[in-house]
């Protein structure tokens, strides 16, 4: 059936057998692996609860984690919780997450309250924001952040594990080795204040990894979280294909539904489209015009690529997508199967979506 999302899962193996060596091997980081960007499917899941490399398994949803806990703790890793909790959720997070992250004492003081209530110590990593602007206290307000590990430290029912930077996401800061020697010297601080030993000192996510091989993270950073650089083979920092990765892991496969010769121009007045957009055409004549059977419910167009490179995406609605196919040397029938690959973001969206079938590969 189709649309469909095709998963390699010997190409993931290759990829975090990559990544856990550059991480691991040449950067002395624990390695935790994020499944949000193939929605913890649990194919892929399985592959990374086995491999003895990975440490800690993480997710921005609760829910994901849910999926996969028990799997994984039975595995020796440990869950982890990416997004500050919510206040409604805390419960889930003290049942299915070993570690969360967060910056905002009322969400721990909750958190404190229901492991006493289940019995447990939640282990929790405070974010400390570097300028990105995201989650975390910011690095200047070291009043803020000594209030909040004092607290911390008398909870009862919570044990700081450690401190984490989140760079990129929001504000694309990028990480370098002045930004992270900050968060090193603000784990420094907290250790020899009050004689404890941080466990985890997070230098990021996959927009970190290239400053091992540059030689520039900082010592003092002992882990790194990493999505997109195992799924897709991604340095998010700069854009770059990191080295023994591949990028085609996931592709998105759709059939064509309608196949006619039309004007590439639309006639009448041009309004909005269905998501509010004001389109531009281009005048290039009479086209030859494939659609597929899947749209911007299911995907991101931006982030789809076709496999034939005659291929041109020309644009899309909720549930379906304009190819021109004019130049294709392939013959396109109604009915033939057009293969993309996939960015991060056309990943996210075709994992999330109930309308893909799944199809993976094995060997």
């Amino acid at each position: 059936m189709y649309p469909k999302l095709v998963v390699d899962l010997k190409k993931l193996q290759g990829n975090l057998d990559a990544v856990a060596e550059i991480t691991k091997d040449r950067g002395g980081c624990s390695l935790m692996i994020v499944t949000k960007g193939l929605c913890a499917d649990p194919e892929m899941a399985g592959l990374v609860a086995r491999d003895p490399k990975v440490d800690y398994m993480a997710d921005s949803r609760v829910k994901n984690l849910a999926s996969y806990a028990d799997m994984a703790r039975a595995n020796g890793k440990k869950t982890v919780l990416l997004r500050i909790p919510m206040h409604d959720e805390v419960e889930g997070v003290i049942q299915y997450a070993d570690i969360s992250f967060n910056s905002e004492l009322s969400t721990i003081r909750l958190l404190n309250e229901e492991a006493g209530r289940a019995g447990k110590v939640h282990d929790i990593v405070l974010m400390i924001d570097l300028g990105d602007l995201r989650e975390g206290i910011f690095f200047r307000n070291e009043d803020l952040i000594r209030e909040a590990v004092e607290e911390i430290l008398q909870m009862e029912h919570i044990n700081l594990y450690g401190i984490a930077v989140n760079l990129t996401c929001y504000g694309a800061i990028i990480p370098k080795y002045d930004n992270l020697s900050q968060l090193v010297e603000i784990a420094r601080k907290i250790e020899e204040k009050y004689d404890i030993r941080l466990q985890m000192v997070s230098g990021g996510n996959s927009s970190s990894i290239y400053l091992i091989d540059k030689g520039e993270l900082p010592e003092g950073i002992n882990n790194l979280r990493l999505g997109e650089a195992f799924l897709l083979g991604n340095d998010t920092a700069y854009e770059t294909d990191l080295p023994g990765t591949v990028g085609d892991t996931v592709t998105l496969q759709a059939q064509i539904v309608e196949l006619k010769e039309k004007p590439s121009l639309p006639i009448g007045e041009v309004g909005v489209d269905a998501f509010g957009q004001k389109p531009y055409y281009e005048d290039r004549g009479i086209m030859k015009r494939a659609i597929i059977a899947v749209g911007k419910q299911d995907t991101d167009l931006d982030s789809m690529t076709p496999t034939d490179p005659q291929i041109e995406i020309m644009g899309g609605s909720s549930d379906h997508t304009i190819l021109d196919v004019t130049h294709c040397d392939r013959d396109y029938k109604v009915g033939d199967v057009v293969t993309f690959e996939l960015g991060y973001g056309g990943m996210l969206k075709v994992a999330t979506s109930p309308y893909v079938e799944r199809e993976y590969v094995r060997g």
